[in-house]
């Protein structure tokens, strides 16, 4: 691992990992502390000779390339050792429930995902001339404390029922942290990895156990078809892609088994 750590993007996961290392090197770099990736003004970054970069920040709507992105890897000077970024298993789109590893072809369904490919592919572009070791986590759902969705469940918002919900994918925010950790390490090959628990039981069993650990009634459930009449065009989006993630090779070289494989010890831990 590299002296020390530029963290680009310090919200939910990126903060989370930072009070893990907070005896190491760090450099925090976020909007709320004047650093903007939103605009081409020229931000000074003063970077130390030997550090690595954990990349959390997610692309802006509405373009065809990563700007954030870009903005950021024109101000590395000197580039760094290793760079991990943080992209989505959405990437993969609708596989119809089978198993997908990092071997199986992106088809993005949603122009957000279709943007993470494209800043997987020009970092990748970016990272080989400059002799960058480049490592990136294809990340599902993240829950973890403060993330669990209480407020929906509390308001009443109707799922679709059980027999006809996709499977889910999903990663708690401290085993996700574990695997950035592994991913900056010297020792982890660069390359793609798949990350979760390797649970699949869907969205709507997760929010009915964190209403039942909450001890709230359980949210309503609806058909798929009275969905596609009441929910946003954006959850349908989301609710139509059906993909089981395949996470042997986060367990094998990468090697990390989540804490939190049962979700239901994972919401238990977060409240």
């Amino acid at each position: 691992m590299s002296d020390t750590l530029v963290v680009v993007g310090v919200g939910y996961v990126g903060r989370r990992l930072v009070e893990n290392r907070a005896q190491k090197s760090i450099i925090g770099l976020s909007r709320s502390a004047g650093f903007d990736l939103d605009t081409d003004d020229a931000t000074p970054i003063s970077l130390p000779a030997n550090y690595s970069v954990l990349y959390t920040v997610p692309p802006l709507p509405s373009f065809s390339n990563d700007l954030r992105l870009e903005r950021l890897i024109a101000r590395l000077d000197p580039p760094p050792a290793r760079f991990v970024y943080i992209s989505t298993t959405g990437v993969y789109g609708d596989c119809g429930g089978a198993m997908v590893d990092e071997s199986g072809p992106v088809n993005p369904g949603s122009a957000q995902a279709g943007l993470r490919v494209a800043a997987e592919t020009s970092l990748q572009a970016w990272c080989e001339p400059n002799n960058v070791e480049c490592v990136i986590l294809r990340v599902p759902g993240i829950y973890g404390p403060g993330r669990l969705g209480i407020e929906r469940v509390r308001s009443g918002t109707a799922n679709i029922q059980v027999s006809e919900a996709n499977p889910g994918n999903r990663i708690h925010v401290d085993d996700l942290v574990s695997c950035c950790e592994a991913a900056l390490s010297k020792d982890t090959p660069p390359g793609i990895y798949n990350v979760g628990d390797g649970d699949f039981r869907s969205a709507t069993w997760f929010v009915s156990e964190v209403a039942r650990q909450c001890g709230e009634p359980p949210p309503p459930e609806i058909s798929f078809e009275a969905a596609t009449r009441e929910f946003s065009a954006m959850r349908m989006s989301f609710l139509r892609e059906s993909r089981r993630i395949d996470t042997h090779k986060m367990r094998e070289v990468l090697g990390v088994t989540p804490k939190y494989e049962n979700p239901e010890d994972g919401i238990r831990a977060s409240l």
